[in-house]
């Protein structure tokens, strides 16, 4: 049984931030982990439904293996490229800010 991946790259949150909620889901069932995700109050959490959602649309499409048997194998959220901005602050100075990026990628396997 071939193993079922979805990515997402360039998404605008931290890897840090990302991470936590990440390792909410490591190792669930694809159904237990949605339900996690819907009721985790952060912003990553919706971005990890929607991938989890991709990752499910392609377990269908391959016709490999039905929802209620497969689980998050391995996740995955590697810090992205860094977008330098500057802050005008008093007395003429400019502060760096640092719009972090990630990518994420999810493996989903069928239980065995």
């Amino acid at each position: 049984m071939a193993d079922i991946k979805a990515k997402l790259s360039y998404a605008r949150r931290s890897a840090r931030k990302v991470r936590s909620v990440a390792d909410l889901i490591r190792g669930k069932t694809l159904l237990e982990a949605k339900r996690n995700l819907r009721f985790t109050p952060r912003d990553a959490a919706l971005i990890l439904e929607k991938l989890l959602a991709s990752a499910e649309a392609n377990a269908r499409n391959k016709n490999t293996a039905k929802p209620d048997e497969l689980f998050v194998k391995e996740i995955r959220v590697d810090e992205g490229p860094t977008l330098k901005r500057f802050m005008p602050r008093a007395f003429g100075r400019a502060y760096q800010i640092r719009k972090r990026t990630c990518h994420i990628s999810v493996l989903l396997s069928e239980k065995l």
